[in-house]
């Protein structure tokens, strides 16, 4: 039932709505530049506009009696509404930014001016609690020598009521023309700015009020522009003897160039570990893979947007640049979405960006890796294992090599990182190698090859380890126990060592050069036990020729073969000694000297080897660093520091667990 309380209530949102309708009168060639013209002052779309046409243009035959499109534009009712509802409720975005900006407290404030013969009163009412105007203070200020009259009660009554943003006249003044404020107008030479420059009025002068100064913008041709809320602003607080905008043209805006939002992480080294609340990896939350089903959206294009042509404020119109196209970057097990804007994965597997296109990289998904499962596992791609690796099988992945429970004896080889929730028994024989890093609960008699980084939680025990960049053991164990490791930069533990296991650390050195290194001296040390035997036999030859003056031919071969076998192994140790030579240099060319740090003990018996110098742990150490002193070329220690890790963090979302 409609009644007067449901009547009043239309009536007012109505007013609301039609107080937020305003209207403008454009003037273009065509409708369309004339609705993008009013977009852009209104702050919305096309769509939201409707318009009136007020007269209609003509091209004009080869330019000749070309007439402009004359349109009244304003919003859509329906748009107003949604802004007034906006407003109401509080939303968030642009309108919930007015919304606070409204609940703001503001204090009431008054301005006195003298147009023309009269004294005029504008008094705008305070906000949201905001402090009133003191009737007083005005009338105080009104007590100057020129003030002839005026009515105290009128101003006592708008101080208390306002005047509705307008200036009232309250009274009369001794006005001298000549004492008047002056005021020039320059336009700028390209036309995109208006300025008023306002010398201030001597005692007796009448101040510039907001119609000189737009009716003289206007006689300078500006036909467009003209901000009344500037000059309404200048007139009320006056800036003297500067230049003050108070009408501007409209830049054209050049359309933004089309782009591509990727809804996967582009960047890897970007990409987080996901982390307890104690800072420890969570072995099970790993998921370093980016995996994706197939229908998944992995790229949108946003396209490229048009200009929008600007306006002088003489009318002249400003060409806008049209954004810049791209073409979508479609890689290999993708397909084009329906829209044609967006990249769908167009099978299982992993994402990736590959020399700029998004591909699929498929996933190879097993129970395990034994004979039930078909055994030894060779695949170009990602290889994710539920299961556990059993002894005596292999895993070659191209990608990664993500294991849910435990590796044996077994041979891993990936071409990226390697992630073991449970641990690693190698058993004296198992090997794991990976272009990237290691992530394990424990590792066990395995020996250990990877191109980056390995962090373990518990345990690394009697294993040969190495790593191009840091060893780190991050559990509440954190121990070493027996074993050769390896690492570039820096190796970190809580406990190091163990009784009857020797344990060597060596750091500051390229691992895989220490390797090497090892190599060619064992190469080396069994040249020279070869060479002992040669040059036994040779003697024993030579001595029997000496004797005899010459030898059976058997012999004579023999003691040819035994000089050219002599001739290549020196010739082979001295390339060996080269190589060497080659990789001390190198060494000592790293930056990184390396670090070893044990935040518990490190047991007596410990080796630690930093840039080839050794330090051997005579008795029990605790919270100790171990570095390399560049001065004394010695490996020092000193009190324990706690490493920054930052960049051992993996990736979050990993696929499987």
């Amino acid at each position: 039932m409609i009644n007067l309380d449901t009547i009043k209530k239309d009536m007012a949102r109505q007013l609301e709505i039609d107080k937020g309708i305003q209207s403008v009168e454009v003037r273009a060639d065509t409708v369309e530049e004339a609705l993008a013209d009013a977009a852009v002052q209104f702050e919305t779309k096309v769509g939201n506009l409707e318009y009136e046409i007020v007269e209609k243009g003509f091209k004009g035959v080869a330019g000749i009696a070309k007439k402009p499109w004359v349109l009244k534009i304003y919003q859509n009712p329906d748009t107003i509404v949604k802004k007034v509802a906006a407003v109401a409720g509080g939303e968030g975005g642009e309108n919930g930014a007015v919304v606070q900006e409204e609940n703001l407290a503001k204090d009431g404030v008054y301005f006195i001016h003298r147009f023309a013969s009269d004294i005029f009163l504008k008094v705008v009412l305070p906000q949201n609690g905001g402090a009133s105007v003191n009737a007083n203070e005005i009338l105080n200020d009104l007590k100057r020598p020129d003030t002839l009259d005026f009515d105290e009660g009128a101003v006592k009554e708008f101080a208390a009521a306002g005047t509705d943003e307008q200036y009232v006249k309250i009274g009369s003044y001794q006005h001298v023309p000549a004492n008047d404020a002056l005021f020039v107008i320059d336009v700028a030479d390209n036309e995109m700015t208006a300025t008023a420059t306002i010398s201030p009025p001597s005692m007796g002068g009448a101040d510039i009020s907001a119609d000189q100064i737009e009716k003289a913008v206007e006689s300078q041709g500006v036909l467009q522009g003209i901000s009344r809320e500037k000059i309404s602003a200048l007139v009320d607080s006056p800036i003297y003897n500067a230049p003050v905008v108070v009408a501007e043209g409209r830049p054209p805006q050049n359309g933004k160039d089309a782009y591509i939002e990727y809804k996967f992480e582009t960047d890897r080294s970007k990409i987080k570990a996901t982390e307890s609340d104690t800072g420890q990896i969570d072995f099970k939350e790993l998921n370093l893979i980016q995996n994706v089903v197939e229908g998944t959206v992995l790229a949108v294009k946003h396209p490229a947007e048009k200009g929008v042509p600007g306006k002088t404020l003489m009318a002249n119109y400003l060409d806008a640049t049209d954004g810049k196209d791209i073409s979508l970057p479609v890689g290999k097990n993708v397909k084009v979405g329906e829209d044609g804007l967006s990249i769908i994965a167009a099978v299982n597997g992993q994402v990736v960006l590959d020399s700029g296109r998004v591909c699929v990289q498929p996933v190879m998904e097993v129970a395990g890796v034994n004979l039930k499962t078909g055994g030894n596992i060779k695949f170009l791609g990602t290889v994710i294992v539920k299961g556990n690796v059993e002894d005596g099988f292999s895993v070659d992945a191209s990608g990664n090599i993500e294991v849910s429970g435990n590796v044996g004896n077994c041979h891993l080889v990936s071409g990226g990182d390697i992630i073991v929730s449970q641990g690693i028994i190698g058993r004296d024989e198992g090997v794991v190698e990976c272009k990237g890093s290691l992530w394990a609960k424990f590792i066990e008699s395995t020996e250990i090859k990877v191109d980056k980084n390995v962090i373990v939680q518990e345990s690394i025990m009697n294993s040969k380890v190495s790593a191009q960049k840091k060893i780190v053991l991050t559990g509440k164990k954190a121990q070493i126990a027996g074993g050769v490791l390896f690492a570039t930069e820096a190796i970190v533990a809580k406990n190091i060592g163990a009784s009857g296991a020797e344990t060597v650390l060596s750091v500051g050195v390229d691992p895989k050069l220490k390797l090497r290194s090892q190599e060619l001296n064992d190469l080396n040390n069994a040249n020279m036990r070869k060479l002992e035997d040669i040059d036994l036999n040779l003697n024993n030859l030579e001595q029997q020729k000496q004797i005899r003056k010459s030898l059976p031919k058997d012999k004579e071969a023999l003691l040819n073969n035994l000089v050219d076998e002599k001739n290549k192994i020196i010739e082979e140790s001295r390339l060996y000694n080269e190589e060497l030579a080659q990789i001390a240099e190198r060494n000592r060319e790293l930056k990184n000297v390396g670090r070893v740090y044990a935040s518990g003990n490190v047991y007596t018996g410990v080796k630690i080897f930093i840039r080839e110098e050794k330090d051997e742990v005579r008795s029990d150490v605790k919270n100790v660093m171990f570095y390399y002193d560049l001065e004394s070329r010695f490996v020092k220690r000193s009190k324990y520091e706690q490493p920054n890790l930052d960049d051992l963090k993996g990736p979050d979302g990993y696929s499987s667990n």
